[in-house]
């Protein structure tokens, strides 16, 4: 039963990071597309980048007792594939997380850095002024 130990592990933590993006709404619940795409091409750089190392004899499998042994290629663990994901997944959501913190949420950012920089609005100008009759009422509401 140990042999699932690390894997297991992995799978608990995609499902912690899949709670906090539903809870934040911050990559698969706001764009599930676009999420997709970006960690299947992030999980497919990687592995090619292990595939690469392992070819060169710069990376090797190691032993532990608490992996399944099950292989996606020789010396290439199922393990690998989920840390990966686990690895762009986790990336993605703190990017996307700053990302929306810096810019804030739904422009609100913006629209306050707006705000913030404009010219104040013009005062009313008071009876008189212009060439206005100033014989009208001065308050109430027919000012």
């Amino acid at each position: 039963m140990t042999g699932f130990a690390y894997l297991g592990a992995l799978v608990v933590s995609l499902g912690g990071l899949a709670v906090l993006d539903r809870r934040f709404r911050l990559a698969f619940w706001a764009d599930p597309a676009r999420t997709a795409i970006t960690l299947v091409v992030g999980v497919l750089f990687f592995l090619a980048w292990d595939v690469a190392g392992l070819a060169l004899g710069i990376f090797a499998r190691g032993d532990s007792p608490h992996m399944t042994g099950l292989q996606l290629a020789p010396e290439l663990p199922v393990e690998e594939a989920v840390f990966l994901t686990l690895l762009c997944y986790n990336t993605l959501l703190v990017w996307r997380f700053l990302d929306l913190r810096l810019r804030g949420r739904d422009g609100r950012g913006a629209a306050r850095a707006h705000a913030a920089t404009s010219a104040p609005a013009p005062a009313p100008r008071a009876a008189g002024e212009n060439g206005e009759a100033a014989d009208g009422p001065t308050t109430g509401a027919g000012a």
